[in-house]
């Protein structure tokens, strides 16, 4: 039985000829990451073995990127520890205030992930470096220490689910929603250790930006990794990015899917979660007022996102009583919305413009909720108390969603404002 494209790389970086479903390897590592949050737990492991040096300081990444610029004093002391710790181990990629993005539009854009690569990361968003036809996926503080220490994790091979693309996106349908869609198919357990295998023709009309967004959501259908197979797109984004040579893994044809899901692209619509899984998902809703919007994070703060945000935004206003909280995702991102005068937009229409971070999302800082408020997010995750007061409501969506309901002042699709 031939392998997946998943099963391949593995099978490479743990230098076998061929892995199985349920099969225990230890592979090497291309990459190992952390960020503000995660890192100093780690650190305190690694120090723990009483290792004095990392294996290979250019294959780890440090981003400050939850809860910074520093929110209070424990979060200071968090990062000031990391820091000490990249400068005394000489860390070629720390990425601090002013240099930082979300770590995970951060990696991709500096060229430090590529097709081929085998990644962890101590945050489970991690998998969204599968965009790139990489094996990328998180794993604790505790597998991250030994990763700086040996540049070797251990996995068990996931069996493989196929997801089988047709045709394109209609307009103000976006990556967002494709994923979206997926995981109130399947549920939030329905490819548990799996693999998402993304297939089939409707794959090239996704833009990188889409890949990425699906890729970093497969982890709430609790897969292992998602990945897409590498096609032009993906060799133009690499090119002169890159800091490696990609090495481009393709399924056999006779892998092995334990299912195949199929999804026709042309026929989605504008899909939102609503609370508080992100399998709770609908195309049709009552009326339902928000009083907050957040469009950025690892997930949709990309400059696509900014210029579909600016697309319902330009020339319009933020409706009263809503907050609407604008994050590009990396220094590189703002300053090309910056370039195209998406932040001008942004500010007169009523909204706010952060600084690259987490924040909001995991409830940190910029933009936490109080006691019953309601709000439409672009992020990944809309738990119970998530984003402020276990009260509080996240509605997941695209970009083009979130702008509406922010100018509407209520759930909204693009539609309903042009």
């Amino acid at each position: 039985m031939g392998m997946t494209m998943t099963q391949k790389i593995l099978a490479a970086h743990a230098g076998l000829e061929s892995v199985t479903a349920g099969q225990l390897i230890e592979a090497e590592l291309d990459m190992v990451l952390a960020n503000d949050i995660t890192a100093p737990v780690a650190i305190k492991e690694f120090e723990k073995t009483g290792a004095t040096c990392v294996k290979c300081r250019d294959k780890i990444s440090l981003v400050m990127d939850h809860f910074t610029p520093n929110k209070d004093i424990k979060a200071a002391c968090q990062v000031k520890y990391t820091r000490e710790f990249a400068e005394k181990q000489q860390i070629e990629h720390f990425f601090d205030v002013g240099e930082m993005g979300i770590e995970h539009a951060l990696l991709p854009e500096k060229g430090l992930v590529g097709a081929g690569d085998c990644v962890i990361g101590a945050d489970s968003h991690t998998c969204t470096y599968g965009a790139l036809g990489a094996f990328s996926t998180g794993v604790g503080s505790t597998d991250m220490a030994a990763g700086m220490l040996t540049q070797k994790c251990w996995f068990k091979v996931p069996a493989a689910i196929e997801v089988r693309l047709t045709g394109e996106l209609p307009p103000f349908v976006t990556g967002k929603d494709v994923i979206l869609h997926l995981i109130g198919l399947i549920g939030v357990d329905g490819a548990l250790y799996r693999s998402l295998e993304f297939t089939g023709e409707g794959v090239k009309s996704l833009s990188m930006d889409d890949r990425f967004t699906i890729c970093n959501m497969a982890i709430e259908a609790g897969a292992k990794n998602g990945i897409f197979p590498v096609d032009d797109k993906t060799k133009e984004y690499m090119h002169g990015r890159f800091r490696r040579e990609p090495k481009i893994f393709t399924a056999d044809d006779d892998a092995e899917y334990e299912r195949t899901v199929s999804i026709d692209l042309s026929v989605l619509k504008p899909t939102v979660s609503f609370p508080h899984l992100p399998e709770n998902t609908r195309t049709e809703w009552a009326e339902l007022p928000v009083q907050q919007v957040v469009i950025g994070s690892c997930t949709n703060g990309r400059i696509s996102d900014m210029r579909q945000a600016a697309e319902i935004l330009n020339g319009r206003r933020v409706h009263k009583g809503v907050r609407c909280i604008v994050i590009p995702a990396t220094q590189d991102v703002y300053l090309q919305a910056m370039k195209e005068g998406l932040l001008e937009i942004f500010v007169k229409a009523g909204a706010i413009v952060s600084t690259p971070t987490c924040g909001p999302c995991l409830g940190g800082h910029m933009g936490i909720l109080a006691d019953g408020e309601r709000c439409v997010s672009t992020t990944n995750r809309n738990f119970v108390g998530r984003m402020g007061h276990i009260t509080s409501e996240i509605y997941l969506a695209s970009p083009y969603t979130a702008a509406a309901s922010a100018v509407l002042g209520k759930l909204a699709t693009a539609k309903e404002v042009f």
